[in-house]
């Protein structure tokens, strides 16, 4: 059978109808001209992101939230929700060879140059190709102007393994036929995630009596790939960080064995003492893709393993936790794995979250040792405990909301006190049921002092107590602080505004965090 290369020539109608009836393979060239150019229009796509501006759908909200900033941690989210947002499609269902000329026309399309796109997700398409994996597109459910992002948002969800494909003559959850051709070196897979959980007594119980707890590291995710000689490392939202993490690619080549291979892992970065740093800290060295080698130095990682999604070439995503970690430290030989413990016994379990806490850490992660690795999964199988930090602030303003949430006032603008007046350092809207959106909605606008048309800002009247991941420094508020990860606990109607944390407390609580944590400069 011949081969379409991709990046090669101009895709023609021929050439799309002979890859969806199965009569022309397809690759992308090795062109490395083509390449090149490839990682350099991604590459602008990455170093904007990164930056202070504003950048549409990629480190903002889409609609009228593209006012709102989104972190790097959220990015990936963000965009998994828009996908799932635009799966309203209806009517019958296109057949797989038409679905494949949709596959093979959008290839074509995100190849050109200027989209941005990153190579592993070309290379991801053509692999359904190769495999056989077809979307179910409905023929029907254009959403307003932008008519291709239901049918695309079809093709993009196979990709993260959701929704249902064509596969082997029937029709099956793309997860399925994912995991039935298994996973390959160099094509990066969404990262298993977990749940909170309130307790040790519901992990355990959730577990089956026993589970395998592991430290949670203040870091950033990666997932790293090797044949033994080539090195891929990417992050979370399956960025490709491989020339950001030089160190980490050195270590994988000269320390671990096993190839082909594919870990999953956290990097931290460390003071000069080797406690762990803010997570503003590393996030330096992963937005960093010149001049590397002058923060090796200034900003030196830790790199801990924790699970194996490939050893040896072959998939062990099916196989249960406990011989993922088996098989991970046969790849180490020991080396940089992530604390971890198996324990029966709550008492066992809270020494273990102590000692977490104590060396600077954010909490624990908790693994059912019988459960697979899912890609792209959240559920009870993985469950995280942190010691919630909470301040008592003020609500100065609220957004109001989109998609699932119109109708509220539901972006809360948190304050604490400052001499007489308010210092902003957050906004967030999570923590509340829909019923507590509703009744919130109701008293900020009894509350109202101002409205622009999209913000409401009130009379600061409702205290609420909100949780945190970590107090940062923030050049957006006059304040200098700003709360990461910010949650709503609960409405504190038993408080007064004058009873809220002050802007002195808060900046004891950030210094505070340097007991355990390192501090850069």
């Amino acid at each position: 059978m011949s081969t379409l290369r991709i990046g090669e020539v101009s895709v023609t109608h021929r050439h799309v109808a002979d890859v969806a009836r199965g009569r022309l393979a397809v690759a992308l060239t090795e062109s490395g001209r083509w390449r090149e150019r490839m990682r350099r229009t991604r590459k602008a796509v990455d170093d904007r992101a990164g930056g202070a501006e504003p950048f549409y759908g990629v480190n903002t909200g889409f609609g009228s939230s593209c006012v709102n900033p989104v972190s790097i941690e959220l990015g990936v989210e963000l965009a998994v929700n828009l996908v799932r947002f635009h799966g309203c499609g209806v009517g019958p269902r296109f057949g797989r060879e038409e679905s494949r000329a949709v596959m093979v026309a959008r290839l074509a399309q995100l190849a050109a140059g200027g989209s941005g796109v990153r190579l592993e997700t070309l290379e991801a398409l053509v692999r359904l190709l190769a495999e056989d994996i077809v979307p179910c597109i409905p023929e029907l459910g254009s959403v307003g102007a932008s008519g291709d992002l239901t049918p695309m948002s079809y093709v993009a969800a196979v990709l993260a393994g959701d929704r249902e494909v064509h596969f082997r003559g029937g029709i099956c959850p793309a997860r399925d036929a994912l995991a039935a051709v298994g996973p390959r070196p160099f094509v990066p897979l969404l990262p298993m995630l977990g749940e909170i959980a309130s307790d040790f007594e519901e992990v355990l119980s959730a577990h089956g009596g026993a589970t395998a707890l592991e430290f949670k590291y203040d870091g950033a995710r990666i997932q790293v790939h090797s044949d033994g000689q080539r090195v891929g490392i990417w992050s979370r939202r399956l960025s490709d960080v491989t020339a950001s993490l030089p160190d980490v690619a050195e270590i994988v080549r000269r320390d671990l064995g096993g190839a082909p291979f594919i870990l999953d892992g956290e990097v931290v970065a460390l003071d000069a003492a080797g406690r762990p740093l803010p997570f503003q800290e590393l996030m330096r060295r992963f937005r960093r893709v010149h001049d590397v080698e002058a923060l090796l130095g200034q900003v030196p990682l830790a790199l801990h393993f924790f699970d194996c999604l490939v050893a040896e070439g072959q998939s062990l995503i099916d196989e249960p936790s406990e011989r993922r970690w088996g098989a991970l430290r046969r790849v180490t030989s020991g080396r940089y794995l992530a604390e971890r413990s198996v324990v029966t016994t709550v008492a066992e379990a809270d020494a273990f979250l102590a000692r977490a806490l104590a060396a600077g850490h954010e909490g624990v992660m908790a693994k059912d040792l019988r459960a697979a690795y899912e890609p792209g999964g959240r559920g009870k199988r993985w469950l995280k405990l942190k010691a919630a930090e909470t301040v008592d602030c003020v609500i100065i303003a609220a957004d109001r909301g989109s998609g699932r949430r119109v109708g509220w006032l539901s972006n809360y603008h948190l304050a604490v006190r400052d001499g007489d007046g308010w210092a902003d350092v957050g906004k967030t809207f999570k923590g509340l049921t829909d019923q507590e959106f509703t009744a919130m909605t109701e008293r900020l606008k009894s509350l109202a002092v101002g409205d622009d048309g999209y913000t409401v800002r009130v009379t600061p009247e409702i205290v609420v107590e909100v949780e945190y991941n970590e107090i940062q420094k923030s050049p957006t508020y006059p304040s200098g602080l700003a709360l990461r990860f910010a949650r709503i606990a609960r409405i504190r109607d038993d408080k007064a505004p004058g009873q809220a944390t002050t802007l002195a407390q808060l900046r004891d609580l950030y210094e505070a965090q340097f007991r355990t944590k390192g501090r850069a400069g």
